[in-house]
């Protein structure tokens, strides 16, 4: 059983930047950052391999930038040009699996999420 705590996260203001941060509590393989919006559904945000490649979802490409340290088993997030609708909790994924994995189904171990509240 993989344990995933987030943390950073907070309010921001439009334009602004923020990271993210979650530490898992031992070796995984593909990991993810998830995000869902009140009243809307669990979306991916990106997704990246114990090797580093990686996804991001259409709404993100070029502002959020998903990174991974493998020997810290810590996955991050850093977050630019933040918009209003990018304001969610923001949930850590893992899963044992070593290929890209984009969707939330397919993730076996999720962490308690963290807010992220972009003001305009």
């Amino acid at each position: 059983q993989v344990q995933l705590v987030e943390s950073g996260g907070g309010l921001v203001q439009a334009g602004g930047s923020l990271s993210v941060s979650c530490a898992a509590s031992g070796r995984t393989g593909t990991m993810g950052w998830f995000r869902q919006a009140p009243g809307k559904q669990r979306e991916l945000v990106a997704s990246i391999t114990r090797g580093a490649t990686t996804h991001y979802g259409e709404s993100v490409k070029g502002r959020f930038t998903i990174s991974r340290d493998n020997t810290k088993n810590t996955l991050y997030l850093q977050m630019i040009s933040l918009k209003p609708e990018d304001t969610a909790i923001y949930y850590c994924a893992a899963d044992l699996r070593l290929g890209l994995i984009l969707g939330p189904e397919e993730y076996r171990y999720w962490g308690q999420g963290t807010q992220v509240t972009v003001s305009s």
